[in-house]
């Protein structure tokens, strides 16, 4: 074991020990750091327009502080962006994360000293747990790659400007700065398929020990690495141990990632954001990510069921429940309060309090009722495979309510398949079955003969990276919407069909 390995290991046992604290002491955490919070922004123009010096208990700050999205919290980020100080936290944010908003274009994303420490701290310690839970850090010798967006950044008003994942570039520890791929050259490549090409270049005969990205943008880059080298990933990278993700639920991608691989490797998801870093999977054994309540931000819930109703209580996080789907509101030391992150997760541990990202609030198939979400039909994608000899690379649904010939409508599956099912009727079977096991609104749909099972549209080979790139959101952080309530997406994606 070299000295770097062991290091590791005495570091990770202290942060584990660290973390541990606070775990045990959930409750008193979040109150902590509501006042932290509170305190911190009674300061600021956001704070006297909504009297934070009055805020003494959490339904006080219920009273005072409605609910908003970006769009209904950009009024304050604008006068942020123009440069003026202690609008939503004190002083100036030190970056600006760029991302792409959906109805009145690029959305600001406030970051400051505070947040991004955080930011960086949950990286790390992600890695770090696995380090204490499994006592492997060999790792740490070989090279690391996390497939990101550009880390150039701009400036706006003496406040730089960037993707987040650019941004987090900048705070890689010097001690990983060696092990660090690809090369800063390459990673300012913006145009997506050039850089993986590129990284494909700088990696295939490197010691390739830690891959992080998005699973679909990942699976991209192995098969350019399969396709330049005709060998498998873990013949070609032998010392191959972790993949780190976020953004997209991984089952659906493992059986296809193993097939590149050769073999199984060990994963550790992440729910990073531009707005906080939320949680991170602490355990190879439990399922579930870790909620982080020590890290400057203030979590409050909606039941998904409830948060279009004016009664929707906002829950803290002693009165969630495991099992149920709720909208995640979240106040932070970025000055975003009771922001409407626009995720839903579900607890499926208290003790500690652990997540699993659910869907989005504005992704869901409900057009006649039956309110699906991106876990389920995630989770029958995943069951139908593992019954079937069929591979997928990718999919969406979206609802036909009006199909031709009279007939009933249904849930149009556009699916890219790696390998067929040799027996579509049974793989389709098992698919829609699992749905309705999952689903008991639209198991009820099904059989009172108001929907007719769903139908699949198969997508060409790459037809989704077609689609993708025809949108410009080819690589990066940007992935597939998984499910939608109407046919914006369906009806592009009939352009790649097969």
């Amino acid at each position: 074991m070299s000295l770097k390995a062991f290091a590791a290991k005495i570091f990770a046992k202290r942060i584990v020990a660290k973390t541990q604290k606070w775990v045990q002491n959930p409750h008193k955490t979040q109150q902590r750091v509501f006042k932290e919070l509170v305190a911190k922004g009674s300061g600021t123009k956001f704070g006297e327009d909504h009297d934070f010096n009055g805020i003494q208990t959490h339904q006080d700050f219920v009273e005072r502080v409605p609910v908003r999205d970006y769009e209904e919290l950009k009024s304050y980020v604008h006068r942020v962006v123009d440069g003026e100080p202690d609008i939503l936290w004190p002083g100036k944010p030190i970056y600006f994360a760029k991302t792409s908003g959906t109805t009145s274009g690029a959305k600001y994303i406030p970051i400051t000293k505070e947040s991004i420490k955080h930011q960086v701290e949950a990286s790390r310690n992600a890695i770090l747990s696995y380090i204490h839970e499994t006592g492997r850090a060999d790792f740490v010798d070989g090279k690391m790659i996390f497939l990101q967006g550009s880390p150039e950044l701009t400036e706006k008003n003496g406040i730089k400007l960037g993707r987040l994942s650019g941004i987090s570039a900048h705070y890689v520890p010097n001690y990983l700065q060696k092990n660090r791929l690809p090369s800063w050259e390459t990673n300012c490549i913006e145009d997506w398929e050039t850089k993986v090409n590129t990284i494909v270049e700088e990696t295939k005969d490197e010691d390739m020990t830690v891959i992080a990205g998005i699973p679909s943008w990942v699976q991209m880059y192995f098969e350019k690495l399969k396709e330049k080298t005709n060998r498998n990933i873990g013949d070609l990278f032998p010392n191959f141990e972790l993949f780190i993700y976020g953004g997209v639920n991984y089952e659906p991608y493992r059986k296809k990632f193993e097939e590149l691989i050769g073999r199984k490797v060990a994963s550790i998801e992440l729910f990073p954001a531009s707005e906080g870093f939320f949680a991170y999977q602490d355990s190879q054994m439990e399922k579930g990510m870790l909620l982080l309540l020590n890290s400057g931000i203030l979590y409050e819930f909606i039941r998904i069921d409830d948060f279009h109703k004016e009664e929707g209580q906002r829950l803290t996080i002693e009165q969630v429940e495991k099992d149920v789907d709720y909208v995640m509101i979240i106040s932070t030391n970025a000055g975003l309060w009771a922001y409407n992150l626009g995720d839903t997760v579900r607890f499926v541990s208290l003790e500690p309090y652990k997540v699993v990202v659910s869907g989005r609030v504005k992704h869901f198939i409900s057009a006649f009722g039956e309110h699906v979400i991106a876990k389920e039909v995630e989770e029958a994608m995943q069951t139908a495979m593992n019954a079937t000899d069929a591979k997928m690379n990718e999919f969406t649904v979206a609802p036909q309510i009006t199909p031709e010939n009279e007939e009933l409508p249904y849930h149009e599956w556009f699916v890219e398949f790696e390998k067929e099912p040799s027996d579509m009727n049974t793989f389709k079977r098992i698919l829609d079955e699992s749905l309705q096991q999952q689903n008991s609104y639209y198991f009820d749909l099904i059989e009172g003969k108001v929907l007719q099972p769903l139908k699949i549209t198969r997508i060409r080979h790459n037809g989704f990276k077609e689609y993708m790139k025809s949108m410009g959101k080819l690589g990066g952080q940007n992935k597939v919407q998984r499910l939608a309530n109407d046919r914006s997406v369906a009806d592009k994606l009939k352009e790649f069909m097969a």
